[in-house]
């Protein structure tokens, strides 16, 4: 049996991580964002927001990250499915937002390295907020968003919107999508 790969992915602020810490507490294997570690560690060099700074290294940082954590789901054989917070194909998408020029290794990687099951969150201002690592404004996760949507559906994937509402509805929504696709 061969893993399937989820990602779980949307703007800031959409629920993404709450939904991964549920997943992991229900005992699945989960793939935890690595941009906050981006973050920090440029924060300690004195860089106050590396994707604004500098984004094609802070999203190379990204891809490489993304990338291993794809090939480590490798040593994951046994298990039916393993959950992503955020995958590759979020990064051109932000590239894109921001309307930067990026390697073609950029797409390259996306194109070659593939999930099985993407689930994209909408935006959903009442549980937005913004944090030392999340500086974008409600408006611009809305088009986060979109560009994310457009993003994944262009290395051709088919993206499972996940409607708004509690964590556990939520949950059941992805078991139940997930009971229908596998």
């Amino acid at each position: 049996m061969k893993t399937k790969r989820i990602v779980i992915s949307g703007g800031p602020g959409s629920g993404k991580t709450t939904l991964i810490s549920h997943l992991e507490s229900e005992g699945h294997t989960c793939m935890h964002e690595v941009s906050r570690a981006v973050i920090h560690e440029a924060q300690k060099q004195g860089i106050d927001q590396l994707f604004l700074t500098n984004p094609i290294l802070f999203s190379q940082k990204l891809l490489e990250g993304r990338l291993q954590q794809f090939l480590d789901a490798s040593k994951y054989n046994e298990l039916p499915f393993i959950f992503y917070d955020r995958g590759m194909p979020d990064v051109t998408a932000y590239m894109d937002f921001i309307d930067s020029h990026y390697p073609e290794n950029f797409s390259e990687t996306c194109s070659i390295n593939k999930y099985d099951i993407i689930f994209l969150l909408p935006p959903w201002e009442e549980i937005y907020t913004q944090d030392n690592e999340r500086y974008e404004s409600f408006e611009q996760a809305e088009k986060i968003y979109h560009f994310l949507l457009k993003g994944y559906q262009s290395y051709g994937y088919n993206v499972i919107e996940v409607p708004v509402g509690t964590v556990e509805d939520r949950i059941a929504y992805i078991h139940k999508q997930l009971k229908q696709l596998l």
